[in-house]
């Protein structure tokens, strides 16, 4: 059984940047020798939006519309078009994407979840999906509130693959 992997508790391992080959050149990596797996992968963000934006979003009186379901809608588009986002990403048979943005305190929170199942795994599916959300509720808000800041986008939890990440609660 695999063990979950705490990256910021365990000591760092020899990086090996399987994106290049021996000489250093850019490449895919070949997954064609790994297992195909289910994996699922989640990242979170926050975008720091002012109370008067807040309010808007809240009584629906933002003129451009819902930016909540505009964000949403676009951070699931976003999780599928990331191969053509990201040069060295594998277009991957996405099984499901789910895009969580809601109202919290000091701003918009955003969670992404990704699945497939393939030979390699939907992180970078989830984190794009969850910055183009970000970029979303930014783009929706912005005529509002000209000081947000998009934030805190990371990988909370990744499974699948030769090894578990799952990142505690209080990081």
């Amino acid at each position: 059984m695999r063990k979950p992997v705490d990256a910021d508790l365990k000591a760092p391992r020899q990086a090996v940047l399987t994106h290049a080959d021996a000489e250093g050149r850019v490449r895919m990596v070949d997954v064609s020798g790994k297992a195909v797996t289910d994996r699922v992968a989640v990242a979170r963000g926050f975008v720091r939006v002012s109370a008067a934006a807040r309010r808007l979003v809240r009584t629906g009186a933002v003129k451009k519309g819902d930016p909540l379901q505009a964000a949403r809608l676009a951070g699931i588009m976003a999780a599928k078009q990331t191969a053509h986002l990201i040069p060295l990403c594998h277009p991957l048979p996405l099984t499901a994407v789910q895009v969580d943005v809601e109202l919290a305190r000091g701003g918009i929170a955003i969670e992404a979840t990704v699945r497939t199942s393939g030979q390699t795994g939907v992180e970078m599916e989830a984190l794009t999906a969850v910055a183009v959300a970000g970029l979303t509720v930014y783009d929706m808000l912005k005529a509002v509130d000209t000081a947000m800041v998009i934030e805190h986008i990371l990988l909370v939890e990744k499974r699948g693959g030769k090894r578990d990440v799952v990142r505690p609660a209080h990081a």
